[in-house]
């Protein structure tokens, strides 16, 4: 507990140094930055929940594959813009075994990790007809992918769902889409802060609003089989990984190695289009693209123009990882539960300590225990919160940068909180409540 609470004078200098106003404001890679300054002046130790990045090593068996593709000369030579034949192979006998849907090889495209995926899934999907110009967002979600947006110049629409769960969804979703503008819709499942997992009820309604309504739906599955309350880690068996590709065709999945296989160094996802929109011809696409079909814009399109071609050591890296959960002879699920197991520990010690866990429910089913979870304290908002847990050293975002309503809850991830830190938020946390009675 040595420096806690950390000094405001301190914080207020650091702060401005920084250019930030209103530090619950404030980007993950801006509190990253500050939090590293003011660790290395005060020599405090931060427990450090503001960014979603694996804390477990990387596959060994993506590494010793990409290490043996470098030693055979692949790079020296360019990737193909489709990708490696063998990785397109393997994501689509993934996405069988895992999710039991039939995606083609060829719909099946390499991307610089899945935050791309959704750039180019947008730079296209996003283009299809002149009068859908704009994305609706499922929210709470990804800051990133809001700016995206920004940055290409489209439209978005927010919808925070948690007050239209279950059958409740679908009038809430269909008068937004009732105008005609809506391209796309983007959530994530497991869900990036809150951690809620749509049913198989809401997919269904997703799924078929979006075909009455011709918008692609853009399924974000970066915690991909992460909801630890069923056993998805048996190749080919029930439980599937929950999608909406089972209630429509018009849909993109976007697969990211970054937190099952712990690969987020490597910048490598699928983006994974259904066999029917990856053949759609949109008259739209000709205002970008050379050709009105939707898999030749995001292949020759899209993604040659973003990245030309997606890292050639690491495509060998995780056609290899795949190949061996496949196969069933490496079980990553197992690995990552740890996320779970650490979850819920740490929420226990902050509820226990007056919190309250913000999203709390999925339906009528308690929210399960994985990577984010996210909590509120009585009598502040959530920027007041993340500003005042810094100063104990805590670190998190303000759910007011993912679209949340909630306007009095913190997003924290439980990856980079190391089993012997947890004592010592233990202490934090009780240092709080004594500094801040409810």
């Amino acid at each position: 507990m040595n420096g806690i609470p950390i000094d405001r004078t301190l914080m207020k200098r650091k702060l401005d140094e920084n250019g930030l106003t209103n530090v619950g404001r404030a980007s993950i890679r801006e509190i990253r930055t500050l939090i590293n300054g003011i660790e290395l002046e005060t020599g405090v130790k931060f427990i450090r929940m503001e960014m979603g990045i694996p804390g477990l090593p990387a596959s060994r068996i993506a590494i010793e594959a990409e290490k043996r593709a470098l030693d055979d000369g692949c790079a020296a030579v360019y990737p193909s813009i489709e990708g490696l034949p063998e990785l397109k192979r393997e994501a689509s006998r993934f996405i069988k075994l895992f999710v039991d849907i039939d995606i083609d090889p060829a719909c099946c495209v390499p991307v610089t990790g899945s935050t791309s995926g959704s750039f180019v899934s947008f730079l296209v999907a996003g283009r299809m007809d002149p009068a859908k110009d704009t994305t609706l967002f499922l929210d709470p979600g990804f800051p990133v992918h809001k700016q995206q947006l920004q940055v290409l110049g489209l439209k978005q629409r927010s919808l925070d769902v948690y007050e239209h769960r279950g059958t409740k969804l679908r009038p809430a979703v269909e008068e937004i889409l009732r105008a005609g503008n809506i391209s796309t819709i983007l959530y994530s499942n497991p869900n990036n802060p809150a951690w809620i997992c749509f049913t198989e009820e809401e997919l269904r309604i997703i799924g078929e609003l979006a075909t009455k309504y011709r918008a692609v739906v853009m399924e974000d599955l970066a915690y991909f089989t992460m909801d630890f309350r069923k056993d998805y880690s048996i190749p080919g068996e029930p439980p599937f990984q929950p999608t909406v590709a089972r209630y429509t065709d018009r849909y993109i999945l976007l697969i990211s190695s970054s937190k099952a296989f712990s690969y987020a160094g490597q910048r490598i996802g699928i983006v994974a289009v259904s066999n029917a929109l990856f053949r759609e011809e949109a008259a739209g696409l000709l205002r970008f693209y050379t050709r009105p079909n939707f898999g030749h814009a995001l292949v020759y399109g899209a993604a040659y123009a973003v990245s030309a071609g997606v890292t050639h050591s690491a495509q060998y890296g995780l056609a290899a990882v795949l190949r061996a959960v496949n196969d069933g002879a490496y079980r990553f699920i197992d690995e990552v539960k740890v996320y779970g197991d650490r979850a819920r520990v740490m929420k226990e010690m902050f509820t226990a300590n007056g919190f309250r866990i913000v999203y709390d429910m999925d339906v009528d089913t308690p929210i399960a225990d994985g990577f984010y979870f996210t909590v509120a304290y009585p009598g502040m908002d959530g920027e007041e919160l993340i500003a005042e847990l810094l100063h104990y050293g805590i670190s998190a975002i303000s759910l007011s940068n993912t679209g949340s309503l909630r306007r009095e809850g913190i997003r924290a991830c439980v990856s980079l909180v190391s089993e012997a830190q947890l004592p010592e938020l233990k202490s934090r946390l009780e240092r709080f409540r004594a500094d801040h009675p409810a």
